[in-house]
């Protein structure tokens, strides 16, 4: 018997990754250990210093009903939210219910938002003057439109807003979509994050600021979080939605529960731009925060999917932090990071991480971190290398750290 003040229902899914354009093909390739990650073809990377990104194979916007004409006009960002929302809102089923639309809201994450917009019409600019700059850049690409875009679609009328927290954004999404339920704004609320970084500007800075790794090796085997060769993370884009309900409606309409968001914490570092606190503290204070409110104790967690961006940096701290907050059991816990597959989706990561938890408790099988050859003595927890392995998962935590020193992290339950 559930009776977490703070519990909310999942009851739908959808994502567009790297490694598949559904959560049944990402769940695919994540427990063969397949990656995504590959030479880059959306633009000319001669002259950068890096080649390689987790771009999404065959995605077509028209198989989302986005014809040619409306997806020019809509950043790509944009077109992965309304492709992982029908995913999610077809599993859910609200729509074959008795739906009040003004109690169902939208929350999508994004860390840079229509950036390929912003780009292509400096581009213009520059080129061909102002009075050729497309009139629809500002609602078709700033950080809201995505929300905007899928409450459109289906007339969703409750609050609809973008989240911006670097890299925590799809965590923050669906913390702030649990607390609107929770304090009865609305009875649903579809929530996650959207990315699409990888064009000329987004990549020149991210590896200007030496968080891309600039290996050249395989593409495939370049991300590899908490490896001792470890060397940067691989940028990736992609769309993770999942659509959240308060437990009285879910059951109220007989739906399918697939999991339990039970418990969250949010914290900052307030230490640098970038880097993360050494000490581990901020983010072991948000690992904390969720299993307080979820009630939860270190010793009942069965797994946690990691932030593991597989940069020098990020991977020793999460394992500090980790263990801070789980004591002794952190040794005993499967960690992993399913980044090593798909890279770092930024502002999507978070969401589709939630969705790897779910599918997790479902399947009692904990996808691994592949690439993981050589130990690291600053990471020395049990990182599930290389394959999936089988195991009952009841309560499952995924953290998310972005660029500002922001943490977050959430706990997910079986709903049984």
């Amino acid at each position: 018997m559930i009776t977490s003040a703070s519990t909310v229902a999942v009851t739908g899914m959808g994502c567009v990754t790297p490694c598949g354009n559904s959560v049944s093909s990402l769940w695919e390739s994540l427990l063969a250990g397949r990656s995504g990650i590959s030479e880059l073809t959306q633009l000319d990377t001669s002259g950068f210093d890096v080649h390689i990104g987790g771009e999404l194979k065959d995605f077509d916007p028209a198989h989302y009903g986005l014809d040619a004409k409306e997806a020019r006009r809509l950043d790509r960002f944009a077109q992965f939210a309304l492709a992982a929302s029908q995913e999610a809102v077809e599993q859910s089923g609200i729509l074959k219910s008795d739906l009040n639309p003004e109690r169902v809201g939208v929350i999508v994450g994004t860390g840079i938002g229509g950036i390929g917009m912003i780009e292509s019409q400096m581009d213009v600019l520059r080129k061909r003057g102002p009075s050729r700059v497309s009139p629809l850049l500002v609602p078709s690409g700033t950080p809201d439109v995505a929300a905007n875009e899928v409450a459109l679609a289906y007339g969703f009328k409750g609050p609809s807003f973008a989240i911006s927290t670097a890299c925590s954004s799809g965590n923050d999404a669906l913390i702030s979509g649990a607390r609107a339920i929770l304090d009865g704004s609305v009875d649903i609320v579809l929530a996650g994050g959207a990315e699409a970084p990888i064009g000329e500007l987004a990549l020149s800075s991210f590896a200007n600021l030496r968080a891309l790794s600039r290996s050249t090796a395989q593409a495939d085997k370049v991300s590899r979080p908490f490896d001792k060769g470890r060397s940067g993370f691989v940028l990736a884009e992609g769309s993770g939605i999942l659509v959240l309900e308060s437990l009285p409606h879910a059951r109220s309409r007989g739906a399918k529960i697939l999991a339990l968001l039970a418990g969250y914490g949010q914290t900052t570092d307030a230490y640098h731009k970038t880097a993360p606190d050494p000490t581990g503290s901020g983010a072991a204070r948000a690992i904390g925060q969720a299993l307080r409110l979820a009630g939860v104790t270190p010793e009942e967690v069965d797994y946690v999917n990691a932030h593991g961006t597989s940069t020098p940096q990020n991977d020793p701290v999460e394992t500090l932090a980790i263990k801070l907050a789980l004591g002794g059991h952190a040794r005993r816990v499967p960690v992993s990071s399913t980044k090593s597959m798909t890279g770092h989706m930024i502002a999507a990561a978070g969401a589709v991480e939630a969705i790897v938890l779910v599918r997790t408790i479902l399947a009692g099988c904990i996808a691994p971190t592949i690439n993981y050859e050589t130990p690291d003595a600053e990471c020395d927890l049990f990182y599930v290398p290389n394959r999936a392995i089988e195991r009952p998962v009841k309560i499952a935590i995924s953290n998310s750290f972005g660029f500002g020193g922001h943490n977050s992290s959430i706990l997910i339950r079986s709903a049984e």
